[in-house]
């Protein structure tokens, strides 16, 4: 079947462009509460924002969240959504789990931060090791933070400069992930804001699912690290090839190089994320966002062998600050939340009714896409699915940046606000979480076909 190339994602623009104004308009209507308590109380933020991503929304404003349960949001006008964004992954396991919320409220009736450990502290250490596999943890407050501590320490051990990426990459705010190739360059991204480094002395970017590529960077020997998510997300998803995850151990062994592997979006893959469903076998290991159930923090862990050789390399270095580790991290509060996260949500049974759930997503958005004609197609890994406008599977992070398609995707994600379904504003993911039920699928099944339908007509 061939497209017309004046479409977008095989839809007319003007068709996108009248129903992202009709929705953007029925969302203002419906919120007048909204609409008066930002306009009254944002002026102190820049451009109105405590974030500025929060303007990444395709809403003509914010949704102004009163409160969240499992996996629903209500706003301050009273409308309900059921809630498939859950934070980006930072609420996977539902808003405020009941075990973490106890958790929290305990701890913090005995105090907040005093930069000493806990008895709930030896226990996360424990349960680290037996859900994620037996490396030397730290923990830290954001994912962008481990990954930063975890580069340091792999520069360190291997007296290398350079950490490798992939292009399209997401590894947080950590800036020397923020590169892409240009000519055989690692330049800055476009729209980088206040770069100075330049990533050519730090980075090196080379496509996912390209093992000739890899191993022509590896083989230079300045590379330190390989920092990679098994699926490349915060994106048009990309699936790794048959066989490339041994490939890609394989070759950073060959040629000395750490693998670092974060997990902060695949730990939807299942219990111990993707690394133990799929064996891999990192050097190090980062997770943030859903580890303490929504509670910021994150932990990064190293095997034996790595941690015994920054062992060593602390006895030679002078004394003074190491550049790892921040005041606020592996607070208390940060404690109690994990161990009751790790103990009774992230559950081998909460994790089989999460991938269930998307399973039935998947069907229910494949089918739809047939249905209509559309050419589109869906992924998921474990309980994170997302529809791609785009007809074929992606193979690299520069074929997921073509297949984004903001426009649609914007009008797609308003439609779907405006019958009750949030889905993550950035690319077009879901997630299932414990809390959520059959009748909350189905309705965001039935809502996006409803749009496909009109789209596609």
């Amino acid at each position: 079947m061939s497209y017309d190339p004046k479409l977008i994602g095989g839809v007319k623009p003007d068709r996108i462009e009248l129903i992202r104004a009709r929705e953007a308009d029925a969302f203002a209507r419906a919120r007048p509460k909204t609409r008066a308590a930002l306009e009254a109380g944002t002026a102190a933020f820049l451009d109105g924002v405590p974030m500025l991503w929060m303007r990444d929304w395709p809403q003509p404003f914010p949704i102004l969240v009163d409160s969240a349960e499992g996996a629903r949001i209500r706003d301050v006008d009273g409308i309900e959504l059921d809630d498939f964004c859950l934070g980006d992954t930072g609420s996977m396991f539902g808003h405020s789990p009941a075990p973490v919320a106890k958790a929290i409220a305990e701890q913090a009736a005995k105090g907040l931060t005093y930069m000493l450990p806990t008895p709930d502290a030896l226990e996360v250490g424990g349960l680290l090791q037996e859900i994620f596999g037996p490396f030397r943890w730290q923990i830290a407050t954001t994912a962008t933070d481990a990954n930063r501590f975890s580069i340091r320490v792999a520069r360190a051990v291997t007296g290398r400069p350079k950490i490798l990426f992939f292009a399209g990459c997401y590894h947080g705010a950590v800036d020397d992930a923020m590169g892409c190739n240009v000519g055989g360059r690692t330049v800055e991204r476009p729209g980088l804001v206040g770069q100075v480094v330049d990533l050519e002395q730090t980075s090196v970017v080379v496509e996912f699912n390209d093992l000739a590529g890899l191993e022509a960077a590896l083989a230079k020997g300045d590379v330190a690290a390989v920092l990679a998510e098994p699926v490349m997300t915060n994106c048009c998803m990309v699936l790794p090839d048959p066989g490339y995850h041994d490939a890609l151990r394989a070759l950073t062994r060959k040629y000395g190089a750490l693998l670092i592997i974060d997990e902060t979006h695949t730990v939807s893959s299942g219990l111990g994320g993707y690394t133990r469903r799929y064996g891999l076998d990192p050097d190090m290991f980062v997770l943030g966002k859903p580890v303490a159930g929504g509670l910021p923090a994150s932990v990064w862990g190293m095997s034996e062998n790595v941690a015994s050789r920054f062992a060593k390399f602390n006895e030679t270095r002078p004394e003074g600050f190491s550049g790892i580790g921040t005041t606020l991290s592996a607070n208390p509060l940060q404690f109690a939340a994990m161990r009751a996260n790790l103990t009774h949500v992230m559950t081998e049974e909460n994790y089989a009714h999460m991938e269930a759930g998307a399973a039935r997503l998947e069907a229910g958005l494949a089918n739809a896409i047939q249905r209509y004609g559309a050419p589109w197609h869906v992924v998921r890994v474990g309980a994170r699915v997302e529809f791609i406008c785009h007809p074929t599977p992606l193979r690299n992070g520069s074929e997921s940046h073509e297949a984004h398609k903001p426009a649609l995707e914007k009008a797609i994600h308003a439609a779907l606000v405006n019958r009750g379904c949030l889905i993550a504003p950035f690319h077009n993911m879901m997630l299932i979480s414990p809390a959520t039920g059959i009748d909350q699928i189905d309705r965001l099944i039935a809502a996006f076909d409803k749009i496909t339908a009109e789209l596609m007509a």
